[in-house]
């Protein structure tokens, strides 16, 4: 059974994204909301009854603003609107992103803001408690003027004349069937929603496409980035590494927030291991590969740009970002002033930068990783046996593996390029610097897979130099880390056919084993969700 959860408008927490995201959750709008939902749309009835030309009620859109529409054709200037937009194209946005879109969007309809009647946002709310997924193909969005093709599809769904996303539960996207919305909206009891002033604009306008994706991509890469810690520190002992570059002291010294907890993640992954004790007694290297001994500095690095993109992120879920936005009193006072005002909160620059930290930070991940699998077969660097084979020559153990880790490093690295750098004037020049938020935010998804599967060979190739080293053991966390991966891939004692293992090793990385791991420790930070 769903839990029920009310948004409070502006209010939203990452932890009630997490629930809509995962699809757990019931959605209902906090009733303390209705005064000012009542309260704008009568400033746009208003404006729709009068004479003066009004932005996006009686007027044109982009370069057409100076066309007035008369009062007759109000509601069909936002049908056209909505059919006119509908122009996205490829795959479908999975159901995830499309269920963040829906109570995104709803939430900021209701801050009381965009002048949309109640029953707007109760078709939104209904169908996603319905589980109706909305039928929104990827590209199109330039991330300026709102995400407007994929948020116009979703509408033209909620309107019956789209398609629905119908996916069997535990079935990949690729299964997904494309229906028609009519009658899976018919079904759930959920009238088709008819436009009024306005409605189509506020429903189109707005950043929910592109923060929807950003989130999707920061949820996905959470246990990713916890599996690359226990890795990293597997190899750490794989390879004798010190754990001297870990000392607190050092880090203090620095005052970095990340790398700080980094390297405290570090020192409780490592704790206890015979692998350290016999470094410290018996190894005569002076310091370790950079891959080693800096991680606290490059993942703790990182891990700081995570963390502000989850706040710009989390302020971007609460914000109101379509246009006109409506100031109106929820208490009646007639003696107030209400108003409608041109903006451009929907343009998505804040999106856009916070995705592209993400993108490098989610590179670098790859990229040290890569160094590390790098290290471990090098035998004059790692002691250990070539490309970690005992019989090398006959064998060529991880060679092959570490170029695929290389190739999808290399592949990141061309993903990682800013998107908000660019600019395509739109609309006949009046739409003349955008922000490419939702490509910028949906190239995450490929990158993410590529680090998985870069730590997916780390894991295996850290395994298998553990066990050259025994009978010595690693530490209690780290050793449970070993058995998660053998439970699954055994060693590698010659030659195999080994992309199965690869990829049931990023399974390991990607599903969260691994990182339950590490939440097990006691008295560690929290990642980067804020409170």
């Amino acid at each position: 059974m769903k839990a029920s959860l009310t948004l409070q408008p502006g209010l939203l927490s990452l932890e009630q994204v997490q629930a809509i995201h995962g699809g757990t959750a019931q959605v209902a709008i906090d009733a303390a909301a209705r005064p000012a939902i009542l309260a704008s749309a009568a400033v746009v009835q208003r404006a729709a009854q009068g004479d003066a030309p009004v932005y996006g009620v009686n007027t044109g859109f982009g370069k057409l603003a100076n066309q007035r529409i008369g009062q007759e054709s109000l509601d069909r200037l936002q049908l056209n609107l909505i059919r006119s937009h509908c122009v996205g194209v490829g795959a479908p946005l999975a159901p995830e992103v499309v269920r963040l879109m829906i109570a995104l969007k709803a939430a900021s309809l209701a801050r009381g803001h965009s002048g949309v009647r109640e029953v707007v946002i109760d078709t939104l709310v209904a169908v996603h408690n319905a589980g109706l997924v909305p039928w929104v193909p990827q590209q199109g969005s330039v991330g300026a003027s709102g995400d407007l093709a994929p948020l116009a599809h979703m509408t033209l769904a909620l309107m019956g004349e789209g398609d629905m996303l119908v996916v069997a539960p535990g079935r990949p996207l690729a299964e997904g069937q494309r229906k028609p919305a009519a009658p899976l909206l018919r079904e759930a009891g959920i009238a088709p929603l008819t436009l009024g002033a306005k409605e189509g604009l506020a429903l189109i306008n707005g950043t929910q496409t592109s923060t929807a994706l950003a989130l999707h991509a920061l949820l996905a890469f959470e246990p990713v980035l916890e599996a690359a810690l226990v890795i990293g520190a597997l190899t750490v002992d794989a390879a004798r590494g010190s754990d001297g570059p870990f000392d607190p002291r050092i880090h203090a010294l620095r005052g970095q927030p990340g790398q700080i907890d980094v390297a405290q993640y570090y020192r409780a992954l490592l704790a206890g291991s015979e692998i350290r004790r016999s470094h410290a007694i018996d190894d005569d290297r002076v310091q370790d590969p950079y891959s080693l001994r800096c991680q606290p500095q490059v993942v703790g690095a990182c891990l700081d740009q995570l963390r502000h993109a989850a706040l710009v992120l989390l302020r971007e879920a609460n914000a109101v970002t379509d246009n006109p936005l409506v100031f109106a009193y929820a208490d009646g006072d007639s003696r107030a002033e209400a108003s409608m005002i041109s903006g451009g909160n929907f343009h998505a620059e804040p999106v856009a930068l916070a995705c592209d930290a993400m993108a490098c930070a989610i590179a670098e991940v790859g990229a040290i990783a890569e160094r590390r699998i790098a290290m471990l077969i090098d035998a004059g660097v790692s002691r250990l046996p070539p490309f970690l084979t005992a019989d090398a020559g006959l064998n060529s153990g991880f060679m092959i593996a570490h170029v695929t880790a290389a190739a999808l490093a290399s592949e990141n690295k061309s993903l990682a390029h800013p998107a908000s750098v660019d600019s395509l004037p739109t609309s006949a020049n009046q739409e003349d610097h955008v922000s490419m938020a939702t490509f910028a935010a949906r190239r995450l998804q490929p990158m993410i897979a590529n680090v998985t599967h870069i730590l997916a060979i780390e894991l295996l190739a850290a395994a298998q130099g553990i066990e050259f080293l025994r009978p010595l053991e690693s530490s209690a966390a780290l050793e449970k880390a070993h058995a998660l991966l053998r439970a699954r891939c055994p060693s590698m004692a010659s030659d195999r056919y080994l992309a199965p293992d690869i990829e049931r090793a990023a399974a390991i990385v990607a599903d969260g084993s691994l990182a339950r791991l590490l939440r097990e420790l006691p008295a560690l930070p929290a990642l980067w969700i804020p409170a």
